[in-house]
């Protein structure tokens, strides 16, 4: 027991090695960017520290911002769980499990048809919520767990996690457009020698590196958003009582994006929790399959109209269209304040 609690604590410490690497890296990048380059310009530094701020404000939130769990309502009662612990018939319990999903808002199934339960935390698992095992807790709308925030990636800071991944794709850039006239120095032998010419060489190179992996990874999330998909239901279709659905969720790319982000766009681009609902309930493509949900009191905001069926092509051309467009604007944003300050 000892041992075991000793390898829990191990493992929680070296947890922290992924966020403590990205830690170092960037202050490292502030160092070398504000003090060794000794960049003068005060557009420079300004819009440097815009990043920065926003990057670190984004990446606190992923970190820190606890993962949403299944509320009490889908405990079982102490009576439920004593007559689900004395049977021993697997059917009889399943039936004992589809009893009480009646009186939830419980859309999805196990891949067996059956009630998804999870024997650790004892709930039964709303729609889109998943066990991990790291975190040792049911996650609501889980999408992954991510080493690199140390954290579970799901319905209460997946904004904040898109945020991240944007604003780090930005800090990159503009890191990378600065820099580059002092690379270019560098390249032809015209840099001076001195502790800067290091921070120059690497700078541009981690940005570089940093940002095309970040180019993908963004990408594919933006496409998950525009399909309203989890990472793991990109894997496995979540499983409904008509069958595995892979869009079963996907209700239009607008009320995709505003699941996510807010009705309110003048927040989306600030880590601040707007997303829709409370991670418990969703609405789905099939309105026949959508039931009344008591315990959502602002359910009236679930407007069902949209079919990301009825979207065809065209829901297909808009989501490319709006990955590439939030992709372009990250990119482009830093570079045009670059050759403005150049100019």
């Amino acid at each position: 027991m000892a041992l075991s609690r000793g390898l829990r604590c191990c493992q929680r410490v070296f947890s922290w090695i992924p966020v403590l690497i990205i830690t170092a890296v960037v202050l490292w990048s502030y160092y070398a960017y504000v003090f060794e380059l000794c960049l003068c310009k005060f557009a420079y530094l300004l819009m440097f520290h815009i990043c920065f701020v926003m990057f670190f404000w984004t990446y606190w939130k992923s970190i820190f911002t606890p993962p949403a769990t299944p509320c009490k309502k889908f405990q079982l009662s102490y009576s439920d769980k004593q007559r689900y612990d004395l049977e021993e018939r697997p059917d009889a319990q399943k039936q004992i499990l589809v009893e009480i999903s009646k009186k939830l808002p419980i859309s999805t199934r196990a891949q067996s048809g059956a009630i998804r339960f999870c024997d650790r935390c004892q709930v039964l698992k709303p729609d889109r919520c998943h066990h991990c095992s790291v975190c040792e807790t049911c996650v609501l709308k889980m999408d992954h767990h991510c080493p690199w925030v140390n954290n579970c990636v799901g319905f209460s800071n997946y904004k904040f996690f898109l945020l991240f991944l944007s604003y780090s794709m930005l800090y990159c850039v503009f890191i990378a457009a600065s820099v580059f006239q002092y690379f270019f120095k560098f390249w032809v032998g015209d840099l001076p020698n001195g502790p800067a010419k290091f921070h120059v060489l690497f700078l541009m190179f981690v940005a570089l590196m940093f940002f095309i992996s970040l180019m993908f990874l963004f990408g594919y999330h933006c496409w998950l958003v525009a399909k309203n998909r989890s990472t793991l239901e990109a894997f496995s279709a979540p499983v409904f009582i008509s069958g595995a659905d892979r869009n079963g969720f996907n209700v239009g790319i607008r009320k995709n994006l505003e699941q996510v982000f807010g009705e309110n766009r003048r927040l989306w681009l600030i880590p601040v929790f707007t997303s829709q609902g409370n991670g418990h309930h969703f609405p789905l493509k099939n309105h026949s399959s959508a039931s009344q949900n008591p315990l959502l009191p602002n359910e009236d905001m679930w407007d069902e109209s949209d079919d990301g069926s009825e979207e065809g092509s065209l829901g297909e051309f808009t989501s490319v269209f709006v990955m590439c467009r939030i992709a372009y604007t990250c990119s482009v944003v830093s570079v045009r304040v670059f050759l403005y300050i150049q100019v």
